[in-house]
């Protein structure tokens, strides 16, 4: 069983009903126990002596119960009719709420081996100040897994104020680099972007086997981090056999480059910028070269997000890339989640939704192994969203490093592996 109250929020984006309904659940009850009768032995006339001591109270057998503390940026305080939710306010409570519910599904249909959880919901208000005084709780410091905060800032002055803890951190849904955290019982479930450079460099050289591959990169600094771990990842791969090149390509002219091409085998170019401006001009001029030069890219995991790159464009140039977010709405896991979400909430899952619900999931699973959370390592999951692949850095805690390799077929994303 679940120790909160299975309540159903009408969600919207633009309502504040779900957060009122969050608030009642703020309070957790303790988990409910049957009594057990106490049996006292009767004398009898055939007995010699009487006995008039009573037998011992049988014991129940102790029923486990996993205790999760949730800190959520709710800032319920603007439920208050005085007070209003800024656009980005609301936008954050309303991730939350949808990720909550996510979560909640998924350990309701847990209690039906058995497990039973307490959850109990804290509110962040986004404030590091907030996340800080948190880390002082007492249910949250006994809690067998805490889940949040939710962005970066917060979980930074949570882990950094919480010097120890029962059980370990979930951040579920940043991506950013555990470094900056630096907390031992940190589990970064979304992979950072060190991690997708790791992924394209796998794919690349396991199934292509290049010789050579080019990075064109635009100059801004923000490609760094992808354009460095990937040049390590292929060294590292390849025993520094496949020749990796930084190219800084200004207003879309690669014809230094010809030289070094082949016209019959796949030319590699890997392009870490994410700039509408410098993509649209060196996208188009890889597709001139593709007429001569067989061509394939190797994209930044946000350009699945971008409405200005044209799938024509990117289906002509073999456009591979990274993602985490990839759903198979066909598949018959995925056609259940929707319709027990539904049903639970009356509303249609966001990819936040779906999100909790996958790391609820595999989380509550875990809490009722043998080993619990520390068999985090050694046990993977594939979910509806993504996958998980956990792996423990020293002072940094568990990172997921799994990623998708999407391509572009029929003018769409269409997952390779």
């Amino acid at each position: 069983m679940i120790s909160v109250q299975n309540h159903r929020p009408l969600l919207s984006g633009n309502k504040w009903l779900p957060f009122f309904c969050i608030a009642l659940l703020l309070a957790a009850c303790s988990p409910k126990t049957r009594p057990v009768a106490t049996t006292v032995k009767k004398p009898t006339d055939t007995e010699k002596k009487p006995d008039n001591t009573a037998e011992k109270p049988i014991k129940a057998p102790e029923q486990k119960v996993a205790t999760i503390a949730m800190i959520l940026p709710l800032n319920l305080e603007h439920l208050n009719p005085a007070q209003k939710y800024s656009p980005i306010q609301l936008s954050q409570a309303n991730i939350a709420v949808e990720y909550y519910q996510g979560f909640k599904l998924a350990l309701d249909s847990l209690t039906a081996y058995g497990n039973n959880y307490r959850l109990q919901i804290f509110d962040s208000k986004d404030e590091a100040m907030q996340a800080h005084d948190l880390a002082l709780n007492a249910f949250i410091r006994s809690s067998d897994l805490i889940v949040g905060p939710v962005f970066p800032d917060g979980v930074k002055s949570f882990s950094g104020a919480l010097s120890y803890s029962k059980g370990p951190i979930l951040s579920p849904l940043s991506p950013a680099n555990p470094s900056t955290i630096k907390s031992k019982n940190l589990i970064t479930a979304i992979p950072p972007l060190e991690y997708h450079a790791w992924g394209a460099a796998e794919y690349i050289n396991r199934t292509v086997k290049p010789k050579k591959i080019f990075i064109l990169r635009s100059g801004f600094n923000q490609e760094s981090d992808y354009a460095i771990n990937f040049k390590k990842a292929i060294d590292s791969l390849s025993k520094k056999k496949v020749k990796v090149t930084n190219v800084y390509v200004i207003r879309g002219k690669l014809s230094s480059l010809l030289p070094q091409l082949s016209k019959t085998e796949k030319n590699v170019f890997v392009i870490p910028a994410t700039d509408q401006a410098f993509l649209g001009v060196t996208l188009r001029s890889l597709d001139t070269l593709n007429k001569h030069y067989p061509v394939m890219v190797f994209g930044h995991p946000s350009w699945e997000k971008f409405s200005f790159l044209k799938p024509q464009l990117l289906q002509r140039l073999n456009t591979h890339i990274t993602s985490t977010e990839k759903i198979n709405y066909k598949a018959g896991a995925t056609i259940t989640f929707l319709r027990n979400y539904r049903r639970a909430y009356h509303v249609e899952p966001t990819e936040y939704a779906i999100k909790g619900f996958d790391e609820g999931l595999y989380f509550g699973k875990l809490l009722f192994t043998d080993k619990g959370m520390q068999s985090i390592e050694g046990t993977d999951f594939t979910g509806l969203h993504n996958g998980f692949h956990f792996v423990k850095k020293p002072g940094l805690g568990w990172i997921n490093t799994h990623v998708n390799i999407l391509m572009y077929t029929n003018f769409e994303l269409k997952q390779v592996e």
